[in-house]
């Protein structure tokens, strides 16, 4: 059995979702069918995010999240600088974005931050609901790079502490 790359796996979604998006445009007009994408993508990563904690166990947390980034930059996915790594940040440059270079030749520039850019916060969430992602510009939107901020919240007290 061949094991697909994420880029892979996202220009397989991408095919079947162009000609979906083309039809919900064509009914519903562009905002509800990017509504309608956006929403089912983001469900899907939760899911997704869901299978990858239950493989992780017990190693969540930003180090556990961290494992997993050769998953989206294998085969130069994406070609990134890693500025900050400890178990409470993960700082990171995306200089190079195949995926925002795919979307773009398929003819999905105005839903490839749907498609992939939105998954991020909503997948780190899924593998600890401690993580959080600050990022203010991408590559798919018009940026010279995207800039990933994660953090690892302290769990909130409880009256209990």
């Amino acid at each position: 059995m061949t094991t697909l790359s994420i880029l892979e796996r996202r220009r397989i979604e991408a095919e079947i979702v162009k000609p979906i998006y083309e039809e919900l445009v064509a009914r519903f007009g562009a905002e509800e069918a990017k509504a309608v994408i956006g929403k089912a993508v983001r469900e899907n990563s939760i899911r997704q995010a869901a299978s990858f904690r239950a493989e992780l166990g017990e190693h969540s947390g930003l180090e556990g999240f961290y494992s997993t980034l050769h998953l989206w930059t294998m085969n130069g996915a994406l070609e990134i600088e890693v500025t900050e790594q400890s178990a409470t940040a993960l700082d990171y440059k995306v200089h190079r974005c195949r995926y925002a270079e795919m979307y773009r030749e398929m003819g999905l520039a105005e839903i490839g931050h749907l498609l992939s850019c939105q998954r991020d916060a909503v997948f780190c969430k899924g593998i600890d609901p401690r993580i959080e992602l600050e990022r203010t510009q991408t590559i798919m939107e018009g940026a010279g790079h995207c800039d990933f901020r994660y953090r690892l919240a302290e769990p909130a007290a409880t009256a209990a502490d």
